[in-house]
C-alpha cells in the first residue's frame, strides 16, 4: 500500500521472521555466532535465552538457514514444547525422518541411538533445536539431558539447542536440573537494543527493503528516539510501531514518519514509555572464540546474500570456518 509511495520494494518492518531481514547488532551477532559454533563444533547444550519480542525466533531462523546449506547437518526442529516423553521422542524420530509410529518409549530410544551412532561414525552432525524452551516439563528437560549421554569418547552424538525466554534460565537454575545446566556448553542472553542500534536497526531495515540512501529520512532522528522510548528497544515492538508509522504518514500523504505519528500509534496499541533496561551478555563458553565464530558466520551471511553464490562457495567458505586456527 506504501510501497510506491515511498519508494520501496518490500516492507522494511514486516513481522515475519525473515532471515534476509536480520539486521547484525551486537548481541544478536553473538547470540547467533554461539548457536552456529555450538552446532558445527560439537559443544553438547547450547542455551540462548531473551525477553518476548527480542528477536529469538529470527535468529532460529537464521541458523536453520545455515544448517541447511550445509549438507553434514541433520536437524530436528521441535517449535511445541508442551508435549510428553513419549510424543517428544516420536517427534524428533520422525523429523529426522524415521518410523516412529506404534512403537513403545524404548524402542523409540533405540532406533535414536543407532541413528545418531550412525551419522556420529560418518563424521555427521545431528542438531536437535526446541524453541519455546521455557515451556518444557522438568521431566522432558531430564529426558533431554539423558539424550546428551549418548556421546563417543571424543565427541556428542546429538548436539542439543534450546531457546526460550527466562524463564528458562530460572527453570535451569533450579535445584533437580544441576546436572543438565552444569552440561551447557554456551549460553547467550539476548535483550533490547539500545539508542543508536535501535537507529541502526530502523535504517538497515529501510535499506534491506530498497530505501534511497540519498533522499531526506522516512524517519528522522526525532522520530527514531521516539520509536525507542515506545518499543523500549524491543525489535518486535520497533517493527509493529514503525510498520503503522508507514501506514499512518501515507494516510496523510506525509513523506516523513513524524514524532506525533509515533505517538498516536503508541497509544493506539496502548504502549507506554518506559525506561529500557536489561541488557545481553554472553554466559558460559569462551567469548573470544564466540567473536572469531561471529567473523566467520558473518562472512557466511554476507555469501548467502550476494546473487550467484553457488553451493561450493558456500561449502568451501564453510570449510575455511571450520578450520580456522582461532577457533
Amino acid at each position: 500500500m506504501y510501497k510506491t509511495f515511498f519508494q520501496l520494494a518490500r516492507n522494511p518492518f514486516d513481522l515475519t521472521p525473515d532471515p534476509s531481514c536480520f539486521v547484525s547488532t551486537r548481541r544478536h551477532n553473538e547470540a547467533l555466532a554461539a548457536l552456529y559454533y555450538g552446532v558445527r563444533w560439537h559443544k553438547g547444550f547450547v542455551v540462548v535465552t531473551g525477553e518476548v519480542g527480542t528477536g529469538k525466533t529470527l535468529l532460529l531462523r537464521c541458523l536453520l538457514r545455515l544448517l541447511r546449506e550445509s549438507k553434514d547437518i541433520s536437524y530436528s526442529y521441535l517449535f511445541n514444547s508442551r508435549l510428553s516423553p513419549s510424543e517428544f521422542l516420536q517427534y524428533i524420530l520422525s523429523d529426522f525422518g524415521l518410523p516412529a509410529s506404534g512403537k513403545n518409549k524404548s524402542e523409540l530410544l533405540l532406533d535414536l541411538g543407532q541413528f545418531l551412532v550412525s551419522r556420529g561414525a560418518k563424521r555427521l552432525t545431528t542438531v536437535l533445536i526446541v524453541d519455546e524452551a521455557h515451556h518444557l516439563s522438568d521431566d522432558l528437560l531430564e529426558e533431554i539431558r539423558l539424550l546428551s549421554n549418548l556421546e563417543t569418547t571424543d565427541d556428542k552424538l546429538l548436539q542439543i539447542v534450546l531457546v526460550g525466554q527466562p524463564e528458562l534460565d530460572q527453570k535451569l537454575d533450579s535445584l533437580g536440573l544441576r546436572q543438565l545446566k552444569q552440561r551447557i556448553a554456551l549460553r547467550a542472553q539476548l535483550g533490547p537494543l539500545d539508542s543508536n542500534e535501535t537507529k541502526e536497526y530502523i535504517a538497515q531495515r529501510l535499506q534491506i527493503a530498497g530505501a534511497d540512501r540519498g533522499r531526506a529520512a522516512i524517519f528522522p532522528e526525532d522520530t527514531v528516539e521516539a520509536v525507542y522510548q515506545h518499543s523500549r528497544g524491543l525489535p518486535r515492538l520497533i517493527n509493529t510501531i514503525c510498520e503503522n508509522g508507514l501506514i499512518a504518514a501515507y494516510a496523510r500523504q506525509s513523506a516523513v514518519v513524524t514524532p506525533e505519528i509515533i505517538g498516536d500509534v503508541a497509544r493506539e496499541f496502548r504502549l507506554g514509555v518506559i525506561s529500557p533496561n536489561g541488557d545481553g551478555e554472553i554466559g558460559s563458553g569462551t567469548e573470544i572464540d564466540i567473536r572469531n565464530a561471529a567473523n566467520l558466520l558473518l562472512d557466511v551471511f554476507a555469501a548467502l546474500r550476494k546473487p550467484g553464490v553457488g553451493e561450493a562457495d558456500l561449502r568451501a567458505l564453510a570449510e575455511v570456518s571450520r578450520h580456522e586456527p582461532h577457533i
